[in-house]
């Protein structure tokens, strides 16, 4: 069982289901309007939990309602929460997501708390990320509590693993040389890299690029089309995603993170395996609305491969 200590935002999610994304200017009906847990570091510490993960979270909350009921369902899945930060005169980080017909989203986020973790509570956290086998973080809380915890993984045998998003367009330098497995999108990587993404080729060089920059694993997701892997040693290859009817593509790349990190050997050596347990986690996030509720155990993937081979 991997230990994994995630460094990241916890938010409200306001899911708002509509036919269509509106025009600028142009006002429209919803079909649908509920609220559920979010956060990309919460989705990604409950797609560990739910599949076998040890798993730790560092944040923070305001001391509002919100932020009390996302705290306990982190607990609900067995989360350690003894390093979520409880702050007074600031809210817990909220996400408003709109999902259209295809499944698409749109998304916008307050960082409240999100932005307030500080150097003394990563400090005082340094034993649980120093005894985690990963250390996932997102671009969702402020910078300097990332790359403090990175510095303390770097310190230790913990590996850490960083989902660039939501996408800078200057990432601190310091912050991907301390990253040992980079796992973005294609938009994503376009940003760090300042190239445009087409071809099998394209992802070849920028590889290469990130390489450059001390990374040992890139890890980049595709959608529908799976993912795309690339080691420091010279391993690459693509790890194709099931066909299914997609819902709701919110939490996905969480799901993936999250579930991957459970499963994949510290050494590596088994990087196409993990990646196909995380694309068929995903698979199912994608056929469900909302983000944490969509997330999948892992007693269903076991149940889906089991009905595959009869």
């Amino acid at each position: 069982m991997n230990k994994i200590t995630v460094v990241g935002s916890i938010n409200l999610d306001t899911t708002i289901r509509t036919e269509q994304f509106p025009k600028p200017g142009e006002t429209i009906h919803s079909k649908e309007v509920f609220t559920n847990g979010g956060g990309k570091g919460a989705n990604q510490a409950i797609a560990a939990a739910r599949n076998d993960g040890q798993v730790n979270f560092i944040g923070a909350v305001g001391n509002d309602d919100g932020g009390k009921t996302l705290v306990e369902l982190l607990e609900q899945d067995g989360i350690n929460t003894s390093a979520i930060d409880h702050l007074t005169n600031i809210k817990t980080g909220s996400a408003y997501v709109t999902v259209d017909d295809n499944g698409e989203n749109s998304i916008v986020i307050y960082g409240g708390a999100n932005q307030q973790i500080s150097s003394e509570h990563i400090l005082d956290s340094s034993e649980l990320i120093s005894s985690s086998d990963y250390v996932i973080a997102q671009l969702e809380t402020n910078l300097s509590s990332i790359e403090q915890s990175f510095e303390i993984a770097k310190k230790s045998a913990a590996l850490t693993i960083l989902n660039p998003a939501p996408a800078l367009k200057e990432m601190p330098d310091s912050i991907i040389r301390m990253t040992d497995i980079l796992i973005p999108n294609e938009i994503e990587l376009e940003t760090i890299i300042g190239d445009k993404i087409d071809t099998k080729e394209d992802l070849i060089n920028a590889a290469k690029v990130i390489h450059s920059l001390d990374v040992k694993v890139l890890i980049v997701t595709l959608g529908s089309k799976g993912a795309f892997y690339s080691v420091l040693d010279g391993k690459q290859g693509f790890v194709p995603a099931s066909k299914v009817d997609v819902v709701d593509t919110t939490a996905a790349g969480d799901t993936f993170i999250g579930a991957l990190s459970t499963k994949l050997f510290v050494d590596f050596r088994n990087i196409e395996e993990a990646i196909q347990y995380a694309n068929k986690a995903a698979s199912l996030t994608v056929q469900r609305y909302g983000a944490q509720p969509s997330i999948p155990y892992e007693s269903e993937l076991v149940e889906k491969e089991q009905k595959i081979k009869v």
